[in-house]
C-alpha cells in the first residue's frame, strides 16, 4: 500500500510539474558554425588583423567591432545576446568560465550535428553531408504528434539538405528550403515579398543554401501569419563565410543574425499568442577550428566539437552567463526542447537527457 500511494504520489507531482510549465511554443534557432569564441569573447584580434582573411576597409572593421576588452568586443558584436538573453535567459558555452558544450558525434561537421541535436540521439551510421533521409525520428514530427500542435510544427531552412535531416518524406511536415516559397491561398502580402526576394541575391555559395536574410524574412512572415506553435530556423551564413575565409563578413552575418533573432524576439512578444509563454533555443550544428584552421572544421580541425547553448523563456531562470556547469552535449536539446511544452520525447532511438538547469534544477 505504501508503494502504490507514493507511486501515485509521484504521478500527481509530474502532472503538476506539466501542468505549471508556461512554455506553449518553442523557436528553436540553429546557426550553423558559429563559434563560442565569437559570443563570449567577441571579434577575435588574430583574424581581424590578419589581412588574408578581411576584405573590409580595416577602419570600418575595427569601429564595428573592435574593443579594448572582451565584454566591450562581445556587446558590440551581438547586442541582443548581451543586453537582453544574459539578462533574461541562459548561456551556456564559455569554456574560459567552466561551461561546457560539446557535440556528442565523432564527425564535427554538418548533417551529423543537426541530426543530433533535433534527435537527441548520435547515429554514427550519419556519416556525410550528402547522406540520405534520416531514419531517426526527432523532436519536431514527435511534438506534431501531439494534442493541440498537430500540423503546428514548421521548419525554415537555409541549407537544402535540412529537408532529409528532418525527413520530409516520412512525416510531411511543413518546411521551406531555399528557394522554395511559403505556399496557401491567403498569403499575406508580406510573405509574398518575402518569397520573392530571396530570388534576387547572388548565389554565392551555390543554390543549396539560401542567405539568412531571405530564411529569416520568409520564417518572421510565416509566423505572423500562421501562428505555428514549434519552429526551427536554421541559418547558414556563419559557415559559409566562415568557409570562404572571410572573417569580416562572418561578424557582419554574427552582428545581423543577432539582431533578427532579437526582432522575431520582440515582434513575437508583442503578438497576445506568443507573449510570456514562448522559448527560444539557440545553438549551433558544430564549432570550428582556431587560428589558421578557423575557417574548417571536422576531426582534422581541433576545437570544432565545441559548442554553445542559450534559452531564454519563461520556465528559464534568469542566470545569464553559466559558470562552472555539468558537461552539456548538443544530443540533451531534443528532450529539453520536449520536456519545456511538457512532454517526454520518445522516439525509434535512445534519446540523450534534458538539460536540467534550463528549468532550474
Amino acid at each position: 500500500m505504501k508503494t502504490k500511494f507514493l507511486l501515485i504520489l509521484i504521478l500527481l507531482a509530474q502532472l503538476a510539474g506539466a501542468q505549471t510549465k508556461k512554455t506553449k511554443n518553442i523557436v528553436f534557432i540553429s546557426i550553423d558554425g558559429y563559434r563560442w569564441q565569437e559570443i563570449f569573447k567577441g571579434a577575435d584580434a588574430s583574424l581581424l588583423k590578419n589581412k588574408k582573411y578581411r576584405q573590409q576597409d580595416s577602419v570600418d572593421v575595427y569601429k564595428k567591432f573592435w574593443a579594448e576588452t572582451e565584454s566591450e568586443r562581445r556587446m558590440k558584436l551581438m547586442p541582443f545576446f548581451w543586453n537582453t538573453i544574459a539578462k533574461n535567459g541562459q548561456l551556456y558555452g564559455n569554456r574560459d568560465l567552466g561551461s561546457l558544450v560539446n557535440v556528442r558525434n565523432k564527425y564535427w561537421f554538418s548533417y551529423p550535428g543537426r541530426s543530433e541535436t533535433i534527435t537527441g540521439y548520435y547515429d554514427e551510421k550519419i556519416n556525410s553531408n550528402s547522406y540520405p533521409n534520416n531514419p531517426n525520428e526527432n523532436v519536431l514530427e514527435f511534438v506534431d504528434k501531439q494534442k493541440e500542435y498537430q500540423g503546428k510544427v514548421v521548419t525554415i531552412a537555409g541549407w537544402d539538405a535540412v529537408s532529409k535531416i528532418v525527413n520530409r518524406d516520412r512525416n510531411h511536415m511543413p518546411l521551406i528550403n531555399p528557394f522554395e516559397n511559403a505556399e496557401g491561398k491567403n498569403l499575406t502580402e508580406a510573405q509574398k515579398l518575402a518569397n520573392e526576394i530571396q530570388n534576387y541575391l547572388p548565389n554565392y555559395f551555390g543554390t543549396s543554401v539560401r542567405w539568412d536574410m531571405g530564411t529569416y524574412a520568409i520564417a518572421k512572415t510565416y509566423i505572423a501569419a500562421n501562428h505555428p506553435k514549434m519552429v526551427y530556423i536554421d541559418f547558414a551564413d556563419p559557415d559559409d563565410l566562415g568557409h570562404a575565409g572571410q572573417y569580416d563578413y562572418y561578424l557582419d552575418a554574427a552582428h545581423y543574425l543577432d539582431t533578427m533573432i532579437g526582432n522575431l524576439w520582440t515582434a513575437m512578444q508583442a503578438d497576445p499568442f506568443y507573449k510570456d509563454n514562448t522559448t527560444f533555443i539557440i545553438c549551433p550544428d558544430h564549432g570550428r577550428g582556431l587560428e589558421s584552421q578557423w575557417t574548417s572544421h571536422g576531426t582534422s580541425a581541433e576545437h570544432s566539437n565545441e559548442t554553445w547553448l542559450i534559452a531564454m523563456g519563461p520556465d528559464t531562470p534568469p542566470s545569464g552567463e553559466m559558470k562552472n556547469t555539468s558537461q552539456v552535449y548538443q544530443d540533451q536539446i531534443a528532450q529539453t526542447m520536449a520536456n519545456l511544452l511538457g512532454f517526454t520525447f520518445k522516439a525509434n532511438h535512445p534519446v540523450g537527457e534534458p538539460v536540467k538547469t534550463v528549468f532550474g534544477k
